[in-house]
């Protein structure tokens, strides 16, 4: 394949299976992977960050949150930036922006100058996120986008769930620092290869000046928000502080809300929310992605201080979850464009509700072989089987019901909801359940805790699988059908003459008019060649 093949003229035509197809879906994946292996990895790497730099716990907390802040904070623009000026563009952009923070990560002497790093790493996540769906959405035929989707999904779920044993691995062998610097040979590979390999496109209709005004109070209203969510529960910051963000990233939400309805050439088109299937999806993703989220969070750190499993066997002890999402996530999204989405969107958050239900037969102790056999697996198989059924198809019916157009804007709403989800689960959950700080030194405070923080995720997966079956269509994936021919008319339909009948071959619906001959002269003002064009 040469270089010119990788151009505009390629997108929305090339097959899942095509050379092209699987080039693209290679470099998507693997820069949306570097987002979501570090977003996991991080975790593990936390005491020794600490122990070599001397963090304190709020250091190490802000570590964490300073990258999912303005990732969350972001995403949105850069979903519109993408449509604007290239989804190749700003994918490329991305990795470049989360390329080089990852080696001053790497490098960093100090917890303020990493704490820094890491918040310009969730910029060029928010930037290259988005970009790698648009793309997929804007590269593959209509037909092919739920598979490529759901391989998408799959393969970057799989990055996310190695995070903590590929972290393990390079704590113990080398340095946590290798963590950051695993970035540079992904994130050079990635920008070849999306140079040469992947089509660009665009929003035609994007056109004019950038909505600046729109990008700063979304940026706002999702930083204040998010920044209360993390830090309210947690009680460390001042409470006139917390509550002063709620209320600015509230009033800077509702500003955004009336910025775009009057602007001319708004960031986040008002039509893309006419879709009530858009808001429907959305809603799913919300409430499902809140269950997740508290889940991920929550159970790695129970198997670790309930059963006394090391990080990197909590890791691996979730290894199922992610040979699950490699099988079947592309066949899930395929099943959800073969019978319509609104069937895997109810049974999916069921199976994730059953697999938290699962959890709570496990009890204090059991660290060993046997006991995962027997209670953490079952849990975790039932649990990795309604995850690879509800991804897929939630984002593929997100971005179809959305115009093709919005792509990019449309994944960075979808990707932006699911983060706010997880976060505000993050934030709220161990309230909710119970779980103080000093609870993650008691095994047995924290498995009481844990038990009542899955009964909270089996019910909001519960209401997802709900609100799937009573909001979402089964059509939302079909491909728009064919417009149909038009009919040839008959003699008595034929409208009868103006003038005087031809007094040459009349047009006839598919047969081009000859043009009239040398001596007969033009009954209008009009060319012989223009008649005949």
């Amino acid at each position: 394949m040469n270089a010119q093949q990788g151009t505009a003229s390629d997108a929305g035509s090339v097959s899942f299976r095509s050379t092209t197809g699987r080039w693209v879906l290679m470099a998507t994946v693997l820069g949306s992977a570097m987002g979501f292996l570090d977003a996991t990895v991080v975790n593990v790497a936390l005491p020794a960050i600490g122990r070599d730099i001397g963090a304190e716990v709020s250091e190490l907390q802000w570590v964490l949150d300073s990258y999912l802040l303005t990732l969350a904070a972001l995403i949105l623009l850069g979903g519109s930036l993408a449509d604007r000026y290239g989804r190749r563009r700003i994918f490329t952009l991305g990795v470049v922006c989360f390329m080089i923070p990852s080696v001053l990560c790497a490098v960093a002497p100090t917890a303020g100058i990493l704490i820094v790093a890491r918040a310009l790493q969730g910029v060029g996540a928010a930037l290259l996120t988005p970009g790698s769906l648009a793309i997929i959405q804007a590269t593959y035929r209509s037909a092919d986008r739920p598979s490529a989707i759901g391989a998408w999904s799959a393969l970057t779920g799989v990055a996310s769930a190695l995070g903590p044993i590929v972290g393990g691995y390079l704590i113990d062998a080398l340095s946590w620092r290798w963590i950051f610097l695993l970035n540079v040979p992904i994130g050079l590979f990635v920008i070849a290869t999306t140079a040469r390999r992947v089509p660009e496109s665009r929003d035609p209709a994007a056109t004019g000046r950038l909505d600046v005004g729109g990008a700063v109070l979304a940026t706002a209203g999702l930083a204040g928000t998010t920044y209360a969510l993390i830090e309210g529960p947690r009680g460390e910051s001042p409470g006139w502080l917390t509550a002063t963000a709620l209320v600015l990233g509230l009033v800077a939400l509702a500003g955004f809300a009336r910025t775009e309805r009057r602007s001319a050439q708004p960031m986040l088109p008002p039509g893309v929310f006419t879709a009530r299937q858009f808001l429907s999806a959305n809603a799913v993703t919300f409430v499902v992605y809140a269950a997740l989220g508290g889940v991920f969070f929550l159970l790695v750190v129970f198997l670790q201080t309930s059963l006394g499993y090391s990080p990197l066997n909590a890791g691996a002890a979730s290894l199922p979850v992610t040979l699950l999402m490699l099988a079947l996530s592309s066949r899930a999204g395929a099943l959800a464009q073969r019978i319509g989405p609104r069937v895997p969107l109810t049974v999916g958050p069921l199976l994730l509700a059953a697999g938290m239900l699962l959890m709570l037969r496990i009890q204090v102790g059991e660290g060993s072989v046997g006991a995962y056999a027997s209670s953490v697996l079952p849990a975790v198989l039932v649990f990795g089987l309604g995850l690879a059924t509800t991804v897929a198809p939630v984002t593929a019916t997100a971005l179809a019901a959305a115009p093709a157009e919005h792509s990019g804007v449309a994944s960075g709403v979808n990707n932006a909801v699911s983060r706010v989800a997880q976060l505000a689960a993050v934030a709220a959950l161990p309230v909710l359940a119970g779980i103080s700080g000093g609870d993650f030194q008691d095994p047995r405070a924290f498995a009481d805790g844990f038990r009542t923080a899955m009964l909270i995720t089996a019910a909001l997966a519960v209401l997802g699988a709900l609100l799937a079956f009573t909001t979402i269509r089964s059509d939302v994936l079909a491909p728009a059908a064919p417009a149909p021919a038009p009919e040839r008319a008959t003699e008595e339909q034929r409208p009868a003459p103006a003038a005087e009948p031809c007094p040459y071959e009349c047009p006839v619906a598919g047969t081009p008019l000859r043009p009239a001959p040398p001596s007969t002269p033009p009954t209008d003002s009009a060319s012989p060649d223009s008649r005949s064009s």
